[in-house]
């Protein structure tokens, strides 16, 4: 008997302490509705009680943007292979030349499959300049007489309740298994 109750006990105690994301950032990330590479609307409203990725790039990158969409489609394939129901928002920093369809040409250079994958216009360098820094706390600035945008190159891990829980390296060593890990976390507290 006192075996079996300490057993309880135990199970107890170890479910109350469920996993956690160590450093969570709980960055609130601010409204929006742009355009998706379909032409169609897409907002927070749409991943609201989802657990998303997102990142920033542009179409016209020479340096890191390949490479994280490369990356990015990569994340997408292991967490369907898991089973995890994700979505993944790429902002585009450069919405006076990524038009939809643009966005929707570079993102099958990496994936046939953008069903849950949104590749984000439609919105002033100054709108996403500031979605950027206020909700994702990087930057996104195009200097003068350039076509390319400087810009941050994580991934940004939202939870279901619309906050930033964590950032990680998009372009080299990215720790795609970390990052599977508190997809799970986030999913299993809904």
């Amino acid at each position: 008997m006192w075996k079996r109750m300490m057993m309880i006990v135990a199970v107890c105690l170890l479910a109350a302490c469920g996993k956690t994301i160590p450093d969570a950032k709980n960055w609130p990330v601010a409204d929006f509705t742009f355009v998706d590479q379909s032409g169609k609307p897409f907002g927070l409203r749409d991943l609201k009680g989802k657990v998303w990725v997102a990142d920033f790039i542009f179409t016209n990158c020479e340096t890191v943007c390949p490479p994280m969409t490369a990356h990015m489609a990569k994340l997408k394939e292991k967490a369907e292979e898991k089973g995890l129901d994700v979505e993944f928002v790429s902002f585009s920093v450069d919405p006076e030349v990524d038009t939809p369809e643009k966005l929707e040409a570079y993102a099958k250079q990496f994936t046939d499959d953008l069903s849950n994958w949104h590749l984000l216009t439609g919105y002033s360098l100054a709108e996403i300049s500031e979605l950027a820094q206020k909700s994702f706390k990087t930057i996104v600035q195009k200097p003068a007489n350039d076509d390319q945008v400087i810009h941050g190159t994580s991934f940004y891990l939202v939870g279901p309740d619309g906050k930033v829980a964590q950032t990680y390296n998009g372009v080299e060593n990215v720790p795609y298994d970390t990052i599977l890990e508190h997809i799970e976390i986030l999913q299993s507290s809904r």
